[in-house]
């Protein structure tokens, strides 16, 4: 009888085994455990593009000769919208088919609310629902593992290019938080870049920091090379001055003069957030960007925030503290002028955001760019950017 359980000592020798074997080899260590505790015939990890829209199977291998792993068994991009992948990381919960070969079980490979891709694992008839959970577990353990390894190998990273980058764009890229969603039981949160060909200078961030979250959203004036070097400059001093442990005033301060100083007359326009975890009340920045959007018991409305002048606009500008209640089920939207402006107008973010209610953050800012990305015939001006924080509270979140 094969033993379907993954106690915790167990799982601690897989992931001792997973940090000896080389870091693109572990889909191998775990497509082993995997062969001899359901009786696993085929592992395959697919990785989601950076778009997004496709998953890319990972076909690097470090040993040769036949194995439980597909391997190049199966080499091309895979649909997520309207195929059975999507409906896992959409539900974000297993999901097992019957095949030729017996059963096909895929789960969502995800940490903390990051989509990495999904595993699919070929198993014998009927698995049971242990072998499933075992699937499951190794796919959340795999999650770790690859997050962890993209620090030291680039396998992972080419294998979710599905384009080439052009300097400006793996500037830009570079610039973005490590993981673009993150969630916990007070909230849930996935952000978006659709960049334009010639790249504009947008760029958004977000950390937990000692029960704060702190977010922003930036577009640096110009494209191309000039933008990601302004944006640069930019998101470098934000996250010096966070870092140091400054308020989102000193870190809006330390950005307008780093700009000011080194910009060459330039500005970038942007938001800064500070949300405390135990209360949803909001400290806010605006440096002359466009308002962000609420959606409260269904109904979605601009907040009404007052436009200080973009950082390295003016000398000696003083910015203002800006303060807002967020409530259990509240929406909150950010956005550059790139989803909202020009042609992307016509895609009316609002009835979006209003029509998307039911769709997860991560769900969401995909379906919002990709309509603003229609709108625009598949060739944005402008970067489309796009943060979404879905705020769930606490049960003593007071009431704003």
């Amino acid at each position: 009888m094969i033993d379907q359980s993954l106690p915790l000592m167990e799982a601690g020798a897989l992931l001792a085994a997973a940090e000896r074997a080389a870091p693109e080899s572990v889909v191998d260590v775990l497509a082993d455990d995997l062969a001899s505790r359901i009786g696993a015939r085929r592992t395959l990890l697919l990785l989601l593009d950076h778009d997004g829209d496709v998953l890319v199977p990972v076909v690097h291998r470090s040993r040769p000769g036949p194995g439980p792993t597909l391997g190049a068994e199966r080499t091309r991009a895979i649909p997520v919208p309207g195929t059975p992948y999507g409906e896992v990381l959409r539900a974000q919960r297993p999901l097992t088919r019957a095949s030729a070969a017996g059963c096909r079980v895929l789960a969502p490979v995800t940490v903390r609310g990051e989509c990495v891709g999904v595993l699919e694992v070929e198993t014998p008839p009927d698995p049971g629902a242990e072998a499933v959970a075992n699937v499951a577990t190794c796919a959340h353990i795999l999650a770790y593992l690859v997050l962890t390894a993209h620090r030291i190998t680039d396998a992972y990273e080419l294998d979710q290019r599905t384009k080439p980058l052009t300097l400006a764009a793996e500037i830009q890229r570079r610039l973005l938080p490590d993981s673009y969603g993150s969630a916990t039981s007070r909230f849930t949160l996935a952000g978006l870049l659709e960049p334009a060909d010639d790249n504009g200078g947008d760029t958004f961030d977000h950390s937990i920091v000692h029960g704060v979250l702190h977010l922003s959203m930036t577009d640096a004036m110009g494209h191309d090379l000039d933008a990601a070097m302004l944006a640069t400059l930019t998101v470098g001093a934000l996250r010096n001055s966070r870092r140091r442990g400054d308020d989102i005033l000193a870190q809006a301060q330390a950005a307008d003069e780093a700009i000011a100083l080194y910009g060459r007359s330039r500005f970038v326009t942007g938001q800064l957030y500070r949300c405390r975890l135990d209360s949803g009340e909001v400290e806010v920045v605006n440096a002359g960007h466009p308002p962000p959007l609420l959606m409260r018991d269904g109904r979605v409305s601009e907040l009404p925030l007052l436009a200080d002048p973009p950082f390295g606009a003016l000398a000696g500008i003083r910015y203002r503290p800006q303060r807002l209640g967020l409530r259990p089920g509240d929406r909150l939207v950010l956005a550059t002028d790139g989803m909202l402006e020009r042609e992307a107008a016509a895609a009316d973010l609002p009835r979006l955001v209003a029509g998307t209610r039911e769709l997860a953050p991560r769900e969401a800012v995909r379906r919002w760019t990709r309509e603003v990305s229609r709108a625009c015939g598949g060739r944005p001006r402008d970067d489309a950017t796009v943060l979404c924080l879905d705020w769930h509270g606490t049960p003593h979140t007071p009431t704003p």
